[in-house]
């Protein structure tokens, strides 16, 4: 039977919150930096005090219950509101005192890091920076479960719950074999896509889906599936594969200067006009009460940007 007087600890909460979520004992104790022995004691405290079985044990896998998936929303909604109740607290004094959780997609933090930690740093010095890269899905789950602040990504998010405020237009540009017939080039239009035989990011990426749609908008049916072979989970490995003459690919233009230094290889940019870009922006809950804030983040995200681009002298 439950405990009338039995009032659950945040650390309770959270200890079933992320067994629910990992799904295994070992991975949910790593997660919140806590001993396995000390999460088993926390949620059996919580499923005695409330009297009802949250998560089923055995050798093999752990499995939420039916009862457990029905609380499961109100232990989230409490942890949010505790979180919510410190950042209103410190945003008294500063908006940006303390900790703050980014996550960036694997293909704008390696760029725009090195530039926006150091304005972080200055015009925020009170605040605790973490950094989170993960693809686009994860990263949006991680901001459903008020696991991060706020995010990096390409828009549209598209995703209940959260909200978002563009903050720049990145055009792509193709790096190709120094040889190539489009080589230097200044206005490609969608057309010659035809001419590059494309290397991809894998699966989980935005941007190989962004060009996947650029290709099939400009009717190019061999980017697609060509070079399924040579897809690779980062772009460095992709402009290796460049490098070595396996193909071209698109990248976007903050990553021009990290990546394009390499001997044998050539950059061509699109006409203005063209359409082959990606929109920025910040992505957080629609719930935050820190929106001015991560407007403000946003401003100097876009400095960054600015930053990044300005790097390529060849970019204009």
């Amino acid at each position: 039977m439950p405990n009338r007087e039995f009032r659950p600890t945040l650390s309770q909460l959270r200890s079933f919150v992320t067994v629910a979520e990992q799904k295994h004992f070992g991975s949910a104790a790593a997660k919140l930096g806590i001993s396995q022995p000390s999460l088993s004691q926390g949620l059996a405290a919580l499923e005695e005090g409330l009297g009802v079985q949250l998560i089923e044990r055995s050798t093999r896998k752990v499995i939420v219950t039916a009862t457990g998936e029905a609380l499961l929303p109100d232990a989230k909604a409490a942890i949010h509101a505790a979180e919510a109740l410190v950042v209103r607290a410190r945003g008294a004094a500063d908006p940006f005192a303390g900790p703050l959780t980014l996550g960036i997609i694997p293909t704008i933090a390696p760029y725009l890091l090195p530039h926006l930690l150091p304005l972080i740093a200055e015009e925020f010095p009170q605040t605790q920076l973490q950094v989170v890269e993960e693809k686009t899905e994860r990263l949006l789950a991680k901001l459903r479960d008020g696991l991060i602040d706020v995010a990096l990504l390409a828009l549209p998010a598209d995703t209940p719950g959260l909200e978002e405020i563009p903050l720049y237009t990145e055009p792509f540009a193709a790096v190709m074999p120094k040889d190539h017939l489009l080589a230097g080039k200044r206005d490609l239009s969608l057309d010659q896509l035809g001419q590059l035989e494309l290397l991809l990011l894998d699966d989980g990426h935005c941007l190989r889906d962004q060009v996947i749609d650029l290709c099939k908008a400009a009717g190019v049916a061999n980017t697609a599936n060509a070079h399924a072979v040579a897809r690779a989970s980062s772009l460095t490995t992709v402009v290796q594969l460049v490098v070595a003459g396996m193909g071209a690919t698109l990248l976007p233009v903050s990553a021009l200067a990290a990546e394009c230094y390499r001997p044998n290889l050539a950059v061509a940019h699109f006409a203005q006009d063209s359409g082959a870009g990606r929109e920025v922006g910040v992505v957080f809950r629609t719930a935050s009460i820190r929106k001015e804030h991560f407007a403000e983040l946003g401003s100097i995200i876009k400095r960054a940007y600015e930053a990044a681009v300005d790097s390529w002298p060849e970019y204009e």
